[in-house]
């Protein structure tokens, strides 16, 4: 029995998963530390992974070398790609995960993988000397000493669960809060807060009656998660199905409002906006007569049913009665009720763009200990926070990711700079580069960068770069290839689509918004034939990659361009020493701002709420620009 380890991950949510595997696979020798093995990665909430922006992260996750694609696709019992009928940039790839082989599957490769040992306990105090994190004991009084520490405790931190007016401390239903870290924490200087979440009834789908809900089907394409192409979407596809409330729901939902701990006071930590509770959505939007739900399976050999959209802490019993007055619920059979829980965050401005705390060196934050709702935003700080705390201890270079680069990068920057006052969730509209940040491009941004610190593998490497290859040769012919207006005029009126006057290039056809590749290819042999030595396990993957840049190449090249320009302020660093409080030429808000968060680069301060541009241009006339 080992008692000494390079790095300690403290948490199997998300983004301890992320971090411990990140950290190990790297080389570092690794310890993760979970009350309950048998419920690593638990999706505490609904059984789904990815969606807007979300997908996109997950994605991020996999080109770095991460696990949570892979092991959705493995567990996959419906997928969909979200948001086909707007522009690429949009496409959200989202999946339904069988809840239980989704645990287990993490389990296994985490046992599985090299210099990474597990240890179920819980952490109630770290171990902090001369303002470096040291190590860490256990309620069971053991102590572990390591280098760096990552604290993924999730909902865990003095969670206190509520029902109605019933209160129960617990990280989730039935299991333990942890106690101790925040309070040490805090005496060290930490600023924390409380924040809420909530979770929806449970149902059992033998109580349903499916004839008065609408079907929802997945789709039954080539996309996927992993960019691997030995991974795959092996089990059967199931449902998910949907039904509405109606007055009479929101009547009852009313009626129990006095004993809802979110409006009679017993609740006063920050909840989602985005993700609202259904007793939050009845009096925020109550000129609806009825609101879209989704019942969502938890896995192929349960019976257990999730309500999407239906998350509330209200009594049991108004949840209930509320649920009986939707057709497809009259006879309705619940496995457990919504309820809501607190807990603990630390602000996250008190963090580096790697993650480190500012104020305990080796010591690591991330998840919802950070203020961030979902499990794409957790397993996307967890893997970065795995990767400098390994380059910490092994005195490598900082790794991070700029906001042009990934959606997890816009992430982090977001909660460094900005901090919180919501539980912070991601969004398209939250990235200025999402062009730039497509779903079907997350390798060719950050596997190589993987690659370069020895995270991404190099058949992950290999498999990148011959996918670029692939995908320039298709775009190449189409700029070089030239077709005859006599030739496919024809063709193009049986299509009903506009004939050509004389001919052009190949790639001005694939610039039309009703024609694709796929159907050019059934018009042009030459095409089809090239299309033939493209990999047959990667061919639409490759063939949408390389329309995608065609289609949007004006658009990628004038993002670019801003992007650019932005990166050179990114390039100006600012020295943590510089004291912004005798500067009397900024604003006072300015002053007292970056006094409080020091960042890094002139394009931070930039981006920090209530520093101007003439604030920044009096930064970059004192640094001599």
């Amino acid at each position: 029995m080992k008692f000494s380890y390079d790095i300690i991950v403290i948490g199997a949510g998300h983004a301890g998963c992320e971090a411990a595997a990140a950290a190990a696979n790297l080389g570092s020798d690794t310890l993760l530390i979970t009350m309950d093995m048998n419920k690593i990665a638990q999706m505490s909430c609904n059984p789904a992974v990815g969606g807007i922006a979300k997908g996109q992260i997950v994605r991020e996750i996999d080109a770095l070398g991460g696990q949570m694609g892979i092991v959705t696709d493995e567990t996959a019992i419906q997928f969909r790609m979200l948001n086909r009928s707007k522009g690429a940039a949009m496409w959200s790839p989202r999946s339904q995960s069988d809840r239980v082989k989704f645990s287990l599957l993490w389990r296994h490769i985490l046992e599985n993988t090299p210099n990474l040992s597990m240890w179920q306990d819980s952490v109630n105090q770290l171990i902090v000397q001369d303002g470096a994190v040291k190590g860490v004991k256990t309620s069971l009084g053991v102590t572990f000493k390591a280098k760096a520490v990552v604290l993924t405790a999730g909902t865990f931190l003095n969670g206190l669960i509520h029902i109605g007016r019933t209160q129960v401390r617990g990280g989730r239903i039935s299991e333990p809060a942890s106690y101790g870290i925040t309070e040490q924490l805090r005496d060290l200087g930490f600023i924390t807060d409380r924040m809420k979440t909530g979770t929806p009834v449970r149902i059992d789908a033998r109580s349903v009656d499916f004839s008065q809900t609408t079907p929802q089907d997945g789709d039954n394409d080539f996309h996927k998660f992993s960019y691997l192409p030995s991974v795959s979407r092996k089990l059967p596809q199931k449902q998910c199905f949907t039904v509405y409330t109606s007055e009479k729901t929101h009547d009852i939902l009313r009626a129990g409002l006095p004993d809802s701990p979110l409006f009679n006071g017993q609740i006063k930590s920050i909840g989602p906006r985005y993700c609202p509770s259904i007793e939050t959505k009845i009096v925020t939007f109550a000129d609806k007569t009825e609101h879209q739900l989704f019942l969502e399976p938890e896995g192929l050999d349960t019976q257990e049913y999730y309500l999407n959209g239906f998350s509330s802490s209200l009594p049991l019993d108004v949840q209930v009665n509320a649920l009986q007055t939707i057709p497809a619920f009259k006879n309705v059979q619940i496995y457990r009720p919504g309820y809501a829980i607190e807990y603990d965050f630390f602000d996250p401005t008190q963090l580096r763009h790697t993650l480190e705390t500012k104020l305990v060196k080796g010591l690591f934050f991330a998840g919802q200990v950070n203020g961030t709702t979902g499990y794409e935003e957790a397993a996307g700080q967890g893997i970065i926070a795995g990767i400098n705390a390994h380059q910490t201890v092994s005195g490598g270079e900082p790794f991070v990711l700029a906001r042009d680069e990934a959606y997890i990068g816009v992430l982090i920057d977001d909660l460094v700079t900005k901090g919180v006052d919501e539980p912070y969730r991601m969004f398209t509209s939250r990235a200025e580069y999402r062009i730039l940040l497509r779903q079907d491009d997350a390798d060719m941004r950050l596997t190589e960068k993987s690659y370069k610190i020895g995270l991404a593998t190099e058949e992950r490497y290999k498999l990148m770069l011959a996918k670029r290859e692939q995908r320039d040769k298709i775009i190449d012919f189409c700029k070089d290839f030239s077709v005859k207006a006599s030739i496919i005029n024809p063709k193009l009126e049986l299509l009903g689509l506009q004939t050509l006057k004389q001919g052009v290039k190949l790639i001005d056809l694939v610039l039309r918004p009703q024609l694709t590749l796929i159907i050019l290819a059934e018009l042009i042999a030459p095409l089809k034939e090239l299309f033939k030595t493209i990999e047959e396990n990667r061919r639409d993957e490759i063939i949408e990659a390389a329309e995608i840049l065609m289609k949007y190449d004006g658009y990628i090249a004038r993002e670019k361009l801003v992007a650019d320009k932005i990166r050179r302020l990114e390039d100006i660093k600012l020295s943590e020493k510089f004291d912004y409080a005798s500067i009397s030429s900024l604003s006072t808000e300015a002053r007292q701002k970056l006094e409080k968060l020091k960042p890094v680069t002139i394009a931070q301060a930039s981006r920090i709420p209530g520093v101007s541009p003439a604030d920044i241009n009096i930064l970059l006339l004192m640094l001599g620009r």
